[in-house]
């Protein structure tokens, strides 16, 4: 059984899409429909987003990343300052609530888009 091909797509870069939070096909299209929430077709090209959905992988990510910067500027600031702990609880929590906030959308769009770009020649069936 021969595979119908698909016209030749342009060439977009999974890093700079999944960044940007656009359609890793197109580039144009918005990825999501929600703060998290993977659209379920693009607005512009009409691609299937829907299978791109990667679950906690991101977050999993957004946690050791995260996690290593937050903890390394607390040790450094606790051995070079040496502040009181209730200005540690006041400085933290705010950084790493912001910072999961900020890092989760695009970081799973990159995801996504890596996904995209290294699965779209399969066959599904």
């Amino acid at each position: 059984m021969d595979a119908v091909a698909e016209p030749p797509r342009p060439s977009v870069s999974p890093w700079r899409a999944g960044l940007a939070c656009r359609c890793p096909a197109c580039g144009k299209g918005r990825l999501y429909s929600g703060f998290l929430t993977i659209a379920p077709r693009c607005d512009v090209c009409g691609e299937d987003l829907a299978r791109l959905e990667q679950g906690d992988g991101p977050a999993v990510f957004v946690i050791l990343i995260l996690g290593f910067v937050v903890v390394g500027a607390a040790l450094f600031v606790e051995v070079r300052y040496e502040p009181p702990f209730w200005l540690h609880a006041v400085i933290w929590p705010p950084l790493i609530l912001g910072g999961a906030l900020a890092m989760l959308r695009p970081l799973k769009g990159v995801m996504a888009a890596l996904h995209y770009h290294h699965r779209k020649g399969e066959v599904e069936r």
